[in-house]
């Protein structure tokens, strides 16, 4: 019988990872009770040698879609919008038409394009002039077509949750960033310097990174803004401080500890967010018009590990790397954040999660 993976051997693990395959990394497991472990080695910013701590902050990037459509399913069980409900009620979907729901969006069955979204970030010296509504204009104008039939597969888009967090906007009559700190976040006692929409401490939150020795680096130039390409420290290439063009797919910040206490309303007997029904509804599988099944929740993916199922969501982007896991049969949920480009989360959370399963 092999011998189960301990959480000292984990710790152990990462602390092999931190430096060779990601400057600073964060990573937590926790069960309904509370945190199993939590770990926090390496550095926030390799120029400086500033440490990366349990506040560290991180880039979530595509993680946050999670978080948003947790929002929707809020103002679903709230009856402020239903999920077959047209987008074009909330928001100009563009050339898309009235012909794509809320459902489909949230579960990338809308048949929306997915261009490659790297360069949907400025510089953070630039925020103060950014327009959000400009720019998604601009990516609707570039992208006029429908890749397929809505409701007919399962396509991942960008911008599907672009156009999901002006409907959270427009319904909650707020910015989507004040409703998902306000009826999101802080309901689950999550505070600002633990996950933000946006970074509220530029000196506590990590450095992205791309790794010298990579096609990352090599083809920097064609895949990021070039005013986002920083100086080089030993085997790090850095990026510049930045913010994603839109929060809603993929803009939310933040570190281990913060994103675990979102994991953890998942976990506990009875939610905080909301009613166990709309938790439940969370996490059910989704399915084409034909009834098809698609490897999609209502905001997670799914995945299996051992025969075991779990609901993932993966991010990166910008010199950072996420992922967190609910594995709601064993009652365990897996959080892991790094500044480095091409930090294999999918592998190291195989490997470390099964200290815990």
């Amino acid at each position: 019988m092999q011998q189960r993976t301990q959480p000292r051997e984990v710790a152990l693990y990462l602390d092999r990872l931190v430096g060779r395959r990601t400057p600073g990394l964060q990573y937590v497991a926790l069960n309904a009770k509370g945190p199993l472990l939590s770990y926090c080695g390496g550095t926030a910013d390799p120029v400086t040698g500033r440490p990366a701590v349990e506040s560290t902050g991180f880039h979530a990037y595509s993680m946050t879609k999670t978080v948003t459509a947790a929002a929707v399913l809020l103002l679903a069980e709230r009856k402020a919008l239903r999920l077959d409900d047209s987008i074009s009620r909330f928001t100009d979907p563009g050339h898309y038409g009235p012909s794509i729901t809320i459902r489909q969006l949230l579960t990338h069955t809308a048949g929306v394009p997915n261009p490659l979204p790297l360069r949907w970030a400025h510089p953070a010296f630039e925020h103060d002039r950014f327009e959000e509504t400009a720019g998604l204009r601009a990516v609707l104008r570039a992208n006029p077509r429908l890749c397929s039939v809505p409701g007919s597969k399962f396509r991942y888009s960008n911008i599907g949750y672009w156009l999901l967090g002006d409907a959270v906007a427009k319904v909650a009559g707020m910015s989507f960033g004040s409703f998902v700190r306000g009826q999101v976040l802080q309901p689950l006692g999550i505070e600002d310097r633990d996950v933000s929409t946006d970074v509220p401490d530029w000196s506590r939150h990590a450095r992205g990174c791309l790794e010298r020795f990579s096609a990352a680096n090599l083809f920097k130039k064609l895949l990021f803004d070039p005013e986002l390409i920083g100086s080089r420290a030993g085997r790090w290439v850095m990026i510049e401080p930045h913010i994603v063009n839109r929060v809603a797919f993929g803009g939310l910040t933040g570190n281990a500890r913060g994103f675990a206490s979102f994991l953890l309303d998942q976990l506990r007997e009875r939610p905080l967010l909301w009613g166990e029904d709309t938790r439940e509804l969370f996490f059910e599988q989704q399915y084409t018009n034909r009834g098809d099944a698609i490897p999609m929740t209502l905001g997670w993916h799914i995945g299996t590990r051992g025969g075991m199922r779990y609901y993932f969501k993966e991010g990166g982007g910008g010199g950072y790397r996420s992922m967190m896991r609910v594995y709601r049969s064993a009652g365990i949920a897996t959080v892991i954040l790094a500044n480095a480009a091409g930090f294999p989360v999918r592998q190291v959370l195989d490997w470390a999660d099964s200290a815990f399963l």
